[in-house]
């Protein structure tokens, strides 16, 4: 199934992507140079799953869910940018340095919100 976890016998996790008739595209979530050529693998039945607590608030984690450390906590944002989009600066503080995606459909003018916001700095 495309996205369950899939574990190789040296013990290194990846997710199924790419599903084809004769090959299966894996990312890995591990240590790569322990896998060679001819590795067993083994699907899970799970997809890619964190339980969330009180321990993960602040925190800065992997892909893998656990903790970087030495990154210190996530600051709140207190004063955000202002875009020139009162929708946009009302739903979504957007902090120096973070990236926001833009999505929409076509003729919506997302160049013209871009723009906005680099000209309201």
């Amino acid at each position: 199934m495309a996205g369950e976890l899939v574990e190789y016998e040296e013990g290194t996790i990846g997710i199924a992507l790419n599903l084809e008739s004769n090959n299966v595209g894996v990312v890995l979530m591990g240590d790569n140079l322990l896998i060679q050529e001819g590795s067993s693998v083994k699907a899970t039945g799970r997809i890619a799953q964190i339980r969330v607590s009180e321990a993960y608030l602040g925190r800065v984690i992997n892909a893998l869910a656990k903790p970087i450390a030495g990154r210190g906590e996530i600051s709140s944002v207190y004063e955000p940018r202002q875009t020139g989009l009162i929708a946009i600066d009302l739903m979504i503080p957007i902090e120096c340095g973070q990236r926001e995606l833009i999505i929409g459909d076509r003729q919506i003018d997302k160049t013209a919100v871009a723009t906005d916001t680099i000209l309201n700095q």
